[in-house]
């Protein structure tokens, strides 16, 4: 099939369900430069001269930058802001003839587990619509769960694709701290957020992620990825962490099947501080989400973010700059950060002793639109795969099965670097 044409099957897609139909509401703005693009690749596989991304159609959240698209973070802070320039991932993947077929919807400025905060409407989700995607990666997954594109990128700062992909059906891979840029990426915690893919198969997750990976000049952060590794015998660790008793037994049965069939080893491990993840989590998020904030003062950009922001960027703003005075830095910022390193070092030590940890991606099942939660519970779908980011390891959610008719992943963990290994081992565990 030409590239055309199956850009075209793409955008009929996204007219019959986006807007209209099951109004999915997962795309906020399509390229309208798509089919030109299109025809240029077509002729590059013509000539033999086409990229390793030649006909992947990528979907991208709008808070990467993607020249001369909007890049609003579904607020209306940032409501017809077009990026000046393409971030790095962007430029990679144009390099390499992938097409950017349109920006995604998201929780407001990432700020959110669900998708409900976007100022532009909630995204549904394709695989179970009465209830939420997740987030904040929510119109990334939905336009993949959906069949909008091929691939989309999101950004994780404590499970926002990984969430998402759990709730979808889908594959989302959060990569290591530093192996992917982050330059480009409007941020929520700069020492959590990476980019990452969300997909249908790991397999198109390995490609992506080898493209859009290594050290990058304008981000000090970045490092070269370790080289790829044959998997042999491979011991999977188990902590015990809380989660409904449905997901857990279905995570348990999945991941002995698994080592059966892989003769792989499977085993009890403990991180002594494993609950503290939310509770670290939340006060770093916080202030490093103030100060990224304080761009957003109406004068360079866009609006005021107080005066035109919804209530969850509010709290984490007012939160933040609590958090970040002087009286109080001390007793929750820096008492965060310690939280921090304790849990990197425990986390090193449990990959000491296995390859890879296994645990739900998600503790309970997506909640109904309308239906009343918690602010202490919706903060706690994070509550697993908010150590991934704390850690700084790489982590994936691969489809287990589903419950009640409704998707849900099994996450994987590996340590900083063992990016290749892990997306090898969740291949075969797909």
């Amino acid at each position: 099939m030409l590239v055309v044409e199956k850009v075209k099957k793409y955008l009929e897609a996204i007219e019959k369900d986006n807007q209209k139909g099951k109004k999915i509401n997962a795309i906020l703005h399509l390229n309208p430069n798509i089919l030109e693009e299109a025809k240029v690749v077509d002729e590059k596989v013509k000539k033999g001269k086409a990229g390793k991304l030649a006909g992947i159609v990528f979907v991208i959240k709008s808070n990467i930058c993607v020249k001369g698209l909007v890049a609003n973070c579904a607020s209306k802070t940032l409501e017809n802001f077009k990026a000046p320039y393409n971030a790095s991932v962007i430029e990679k993947i144009k390099a390499e003839d992938g097409l950017i077929i349109g920006m995604a919807n998201m929780d407001e400025f990432a700020s959110g587990s669900s998708g409900e905060t976007s100022a532009f409407g909630i995204t549904k989700n394709p695989a179970a619509l009465e209830r939420i995607p997740g987030g904040s990666s929510s119109g990334s997954a939905a336009s993949v769960a959906a069949g909008f594109c091929d691939v989309a990128l999101g950004s994780d700062t404590g499970g926002s694709i990984r969430n998402p992909a759990s709730h979808c059906g889908i594959v989302g891979f959060k990569p290591s701290y530093g192996a992917v840029s982050r330059f480009g990426l409007i941020d929520l915690g700069m020492s959590l957020d990476t980019i990452g893919v969300l997909v249908k198969n790991v397999k198109d997750a390995k490609l992506v992620f080898q493209v859009i990976a290594g050290k990058d000049e304008r981000d000090p952060t970045t490092r070269k990825i370790e080289p790829k590794k044959d998997i042999k015998k491979i011991k999977i660790g188990i902590p015990q962490v809380g989660a409904s008793k449905e997901i857990l037994d279905l995570i348990n049965k999945k991941v002995k099947e698994f080592c059966k069939k892989n003769g792989w080893q499977e085993t009890q491990i403990e991180i002594k501080h494993i609950d503290l993840g939310i509770q670290t989590y939340y006060p770093i998020n916080y202030v490093e989400f103030f100060s990224g904030t304080r761009k957003f003062d109406g004068r360079r950009f866009g609006k005021k973010i107080e005066d035109s922001c919804g209530k969850e960027v509010l709290r984490r703003i007012l939160g933040g700059s609590m958090i970040a005075e002087e009286e109080f830095s001390g007793r929750y910022y820096k008492k965060a950060l310690d939280a921090k390193k304790l849990l990197e070092k425990e986390f090193e030590g449990a990959f000491e002793k296995v390859d890879l940890i296994v645990t739900p991606t998600v503790p309970r099942l997506p909640h109904k639109f309308g239906e009343k939660i918690s602010f202490e519970d919706m903060y706690n779908y994070d509550t697993l795969t908010v150590l991934a980011n704390i850690a700084e390891i790489c982590a994936v959610s691969v489809p287990a099965g589903k419950i009640q008719g409704i998707p849900v992943g099994v996450q994987i963990m590996a340590a900083r670097g063992k990016d290749l290994m892990l997306l090898e081992a969740a291949e075969r565990f797909e």
